[in-house]
């Protein structure tokens, strides 16, 4: 049962227990589903989220109302389960909302409804040295929701990927990064080459190592995804490394949560400046969501500005900060592989730090582009492609 006038969503809700009693009580309905569950819901969060056509416009599936144009003290004049097994409530102004099962218990706010959905929530899978990296092909991607699905969700659960077969032609990259979605452009282009060059507003544009970082932590929000496409690599050295920044930082809140604490409450200041622009951000290395997990990880020594804090926290900022460089390497956790041509990487940089050793540039050429996609439009293009 999905009836449009039971469900304001573009997505689908799976009856998972039918309605088999409803009590209507002072200030909230308590229903009663088949399998014994018992959720109770306001009345103002049920007028809240009436899906009904007045409520939600039908072509947008947006709401339209606000719940300050409900009487504070609305309460139903009748609430039963209908003839479709659907909540029905006929409030006392002469509103009617009615709410499909499926919906209602996907939405449900008691304490284990609530613990379903924290349980079922996609969650990230930690990695170190060992990690059995997931490699896909370019043309399933290409051609295949099912695979682009599969590769997406490995993005958002591992962090690091690996594409083969890409073509390298230059910007042959940007076929498969819209894919997923828009580009997100940032000073250095819409695809920016990383080579070696004469007058680099980068050390990324250098034959020098790179130790690991994430890329522009120097803006407010860093690009959630970076794509690295290998379209020549003849020069000796110039091996990609990787960590798990959600890993290392889950073991060093293990191992000395002190310093854990300090690298998630005190701000650092990166900078990227060259000749034509001056980024900076003031965030701390370790950002925490809502729930207390770590959510991102902002990194790079070659664009950190002095530390400024407090006399009395400065020494324990750089206790912190040492530590969690040496962290990122310990054997323990890095990857390191080299990028063949064809080859690209695709890694969430909010969470996975990347470096590059040395080249030798007089060994031969090296040239990769790049580019950005942020997270935001990972996780909606899973989301459409799962419904």
């Amino acid at each position: 049962m999905h009836t449009a006038a039971a469900v304001a969503d573009f997505r689908t809700y799976p009856l998972i227990s039918a309605l088999s009693g409803v009590q209507n009580l002072a200030d909230r309905v308590s229903i009663v589903w088949a399998d014994g569950r018992i959720s109770p819901f306001h009345h103002v969060w049920l007028r809240d989220n009436c899906p009904c056509e007045q409520c939600v416009y039908t072509v947008t599936r947006e709401q339209v109302f606000e719940i300050v144009d409900a009487a504070p003290d609305l309460v139903p004049a009748n609430a039963h389960i209908d003839s479709d097994g659907c909540l029905q409530i006929d409030w006392q102004d002469g509103h009617r909302s009615r709410f499909d099962p499926g919906w209602l218990r996907a939405h449900a706010y008691d304490d284990e409804s609530r613990a379903e959905r924290l349980a079922a929530k996609p969650k990230a899978y930690l990695w170190r040295s060992d990690l059995q990296l997931p490699v896909f092909e370019y043309s399933a991607l290409m051609n295949d929701n099912g695979a682009l699905l599969q590769w997406l969700i490995a993005v958002r659960d591992i962090g690091l990927t690996q594409v083969r077969g890409v073509p390298t032609e230059p910007g042959s990259l940007k076929l498969i990064a819209q894919r997923i979605s828009f580009i997100r452009e940032s000073n250095f282009g819409v695809l920016f080459n990383v080579q070696s060059k004469a007058n680099a507003d980068s050390n990324a544009y250098t034959a020098f190592n790179l130790p690991l970082h994430t890329d522009l932590p120097t803006r407010e929000l860093q690009p959630g995804l970076q794509f690295l496409h290998c379209l020549v690599n003849d020069a000796e050295g110039g091996e990609s490394i990787f960590v798990d920044g959600f890993a290392i930082a889950d073991a060093l809140r293990q191992e000395a949560p002190e310093l854990f604490q300090a690298l998630c409450e005190i701000p650092v200041e990166f900078r990227n400046k060259d000749r034509h622009s001056d980024y900076r951000c003031l965030a701390p290395i370790i950002a925490l969501d809502a729930l207390g997990r770590v959510a991102e990880v902002r990194m790079a020594n070659f664009l950190r500005g002095a530390f400024d804090t407090s006399v009395e926290q400065m020494p324990l900022l750089y206790r912190a900060y040492r530590r969690l460089i040496a962290m990122t390497r310990e054997p323990r956790f890095r990857l390191m592989q080299r990028l063949n041509p064809g080859e690209l990487w695709c890694f969430d940089n909010r969470r996975t730090l990347h470096a590059r050793n040395a080249f030798d540039p007089a060994t031969g050429a090296r040239h990769f582009q790049g580019c950005y996609i942020d997270r935001d439009e990972l996780l909606s293009r899973i989301l459409v492609l799962q419904r």
